[in-house]
């Protein structure tokens, strides 16, 4: 066998969360926090998932259907301003699972109040343990 040997630490893998839909109240203008509107979070994961492939086993790496629960509450629980700092506290609950080494995390504002029609308004960061 050539490379690194299965769960040794060294090898990235990746679970990614596409297009998970949650409503909240993010924005800076009064009508957003009263109204709200629908967010669309992208969270691509970095994970060793070697050794959990090898034993089949869920407990061994991170368990999506968890962090997309943890993710919809975050976006749909206390608002904030800037979906910067959505963006941050996501990435957060993203690297408190142990199996999570580094988050990369888009939200996007479809329904962002724009003068100039947009399709879309995104926030990307990546954020990594340590």
């Amino acid at each position: 066998m050539t490379g690194q040997a299965a769960g040794d630490g060294a090898s990235e893998d990746t679970v990614s969360l596409l297009g998970l839909r949650a409503f909240g109240h993010h924005g800076v203008f009064e009508a957003e926090r009263r109204d709200g509107q629908e967010f669309v979070v992208d969270a691509i994961l970095s994970v060793n998932a070697g050794a959990a492939a090898a034993a089949d086993d869920l407990s061994m790496t991170a368990d999506y259907g968890v962090l997309a629960g943890r993710l919809a509450a975050i976006v749909s629980g206390e608002p904030v301003s800037l979906i910067e700092t959505l963006a941050e506290r996501l990435a957060a609950a993203c690297l408190e699972d142990p199996a999570v080494t580094r988050a990369r995390i888009t939200v996007h504002k479809p329904g962002a109040p724009m003068a100039v029609p947009v399709r879309d308004v995104t926030v990307t960061i990546s954020r990594s343990r340590g």
